[in-house]
């Protein structure tokens, strides 16, 4: 497991909440796999009760198993679950690109350019894919910010695991290409914001995030230990 740097002021329980997601979703702790409280502990240099409370967090939306006795188990993969996500998702982002249409201002554009910009650095790097995956996180997030709905994103979030750790199979059969896709959606769904294109952007957020049916046969073939039969 990936141990990230704790924030200033982040509590313990968000300390380990935020670092199983992240690794959740790069799949370090891979869907199957199971976890120990102790071990977690010990890792992240907490008391148990924190590291409980966010296992606890994440098996609200059944992206972690509870095993009484046993630990907990990371879920594997249910497709129904991603659709579930991609739904939940889609009708957030739509609504709030649509704010975005009639309320930006030219500082928020340039907020949404520097984001561009960055991706535009990591999209042709291997190296660099999870860099790419933050900026583009930070892409969409950038939406909620600018309409003032960051609660709305966080509810959001939380269901979008199911989601985000497909997303990352999908840049795994890919080998990185898809991450110079991505970045063309994001450059055409920022352009039809500017010209307050309110259908346009709803189709444009539409495909870009329904594209991963389109791998969903690539994926389960080259990761079918990651998933629910």
């Amino acid at each position: 497991m990936r141990i990230l740097k704790r924030k200033a002021r982040e509590t313990s329980r968000d300390y380990a909440l935020r670092v199983m997601t992240e690794n959740i979703v790069s799949l370090e702790l891979a869907p199957g796999s199971t976890v120990s409280e102790n071990e977690l502990s010990v890792e992240l240099g907490l008391s148990r009760t924190p590291v409980r409370e966010a296992l606890i967090e994440l098996a609200k939306t059944n992206i972690v198993e509870i095993l009484p006795q046993r630990g907990s188990r990371i879920s594997l993969v249910n497709y129904d679950m991603v659709d579930e996500s991609r739904f939940v998702r889609l009708i957030f982002e739509i609504a709030v690109a649509k704010i975005c249409c009639q309320t930006a201002t030219p500082d928020d554009f340039l907020l949404l350019e520097d984001n561009i910009a960055l991706q535009k650095r990591y999209a042709n790097d291997d190296m660099h894919y999870e860099d790419f995956l933050k900026t583009d996180n930070d892409f969409h997030m950038l939406f909620f910010k600018i309409a003032k709905k960051q609660q709305t994103y966080k509810l959001m979030n939380s269901m979008s695991l199911h989601f985000d750790r497909v997303r990352s199979m999908s840049i795994g059969i890919h080998d990185g290409n898809i991450n110079v896709r991505n970045l063309e959606n994001h450059i055409e769904i920022l352009n039809a914001i500017k010209a307050n294109d309110e259908q346009l952007v709803e189709q444009l957020l539409t495909s870009h995030l329904s594209r991963y049916k389109n791998d969903e046969e690539a994926i389960r073939q080259k990761y079918p230990e990651y998933f629910k039969q």
